[in-house]
């Protein structure tokens, strides 16, 4: 598919379906603003590649949506869904415009590596579950590609890891901490998801990068990632 015809597909949708391309047509909770992530305001700059790595339960696809918040005020923000899991209120609660989240689903491993570069190549923003079987030179045609076009790419394994070299910035899943269900019960108030930072993100050192989530607001940076001055994206 050209990037033509995808962007022929972009106009007037309003249901997702498997192997359609879809822009929802629901207003945000939030009126489509887009709400800072704090410390600071911290996103991925154009032409960057960020991975975010660990098991499902500890935020990776959070936290991959809020770096894409700010490219989401100036165009489409296409989310790749290999799992199918993705529920588009998550995307709006980070702060993406939900006039411009875009979902694309793709779970055959053989067709993904075209889409992926499609999008890449045609959109300021890419957010992309990476299948079992992509390969390695996959993922650096596909990094190259977002550098080219200067395009903000996001990749989330479903499983294992990123090759090294291949991300600007890499963020691994290292623990979640629960807040307001002490003893066993109680009402669950958010988490802190952390993470390690690696790559030359954060000048080649190895940093604790830590996020307040309290679900339906925006993801807080408490801690790590001082590299990116308030108001400016990492990259």
């Amino acid at each position: 598919m050209t990037t033509a015809e995808l962007a022929d597909r972009f106009r007037g949708k309003s249901i997702v379906q498997p192997g359609e391309v879809a822009t929802p047509g629901a207003s945000s909770p939030r009126g489509g603003s887009v709400s800072p992530v704090h410390q600071g305001t911290w996103g991925l700059a154009p032409g960057r590649t960020l991975s975010v790595v660990g098991p499902p339960g500890f935020g990776l696809t959070r936290v991959g949506l809020a770096a894409l918040a700010d490219q989401s005020r100036l165009g489409p923000v296409a989310y790749l869904d290999v799992r199918g899991w993705l529920c588009p209120a998550a995307a709006w609660e980070v702060g993406i415009d939900a006039r411009r989240l875009v979902v694309v689903r793709c779970d055959n491993p053989v067709p993904w590596a075209r889409v992926a570069a499609t999008l890449v190549s045609g959109l300021r923003a890419v957010i992309a579950e990476v299948p079992a079987g992509a390969k390695e030179a996959q993922l650096r045609k596909l990094a190259m590609l977002a550098k080219t076009h200067r395009t903000a790419l996001v990749l989330r394994p479903v499983r294992g890891d990123i090759p090294t070299g291949v991300s600007y910035l890499r963020l691994e899943a290292v623990g979640v901490d629960w807040a307001g269900a002490g003893d066993g019960h109680g009402r669950l108030e958010g988490r802190r998801l952390r993470f390690q930072a690696t790559g030359k993100g954060v000048r080649g050192m190895t940093t604790t990068v830590e996020f307040e989530d309290h679900g339906t607001d925006p993801l807080r940076v408490v801690s790590g990632l001082a590299i990116a001055p308030a108001g400016h994206a990492i990259g």
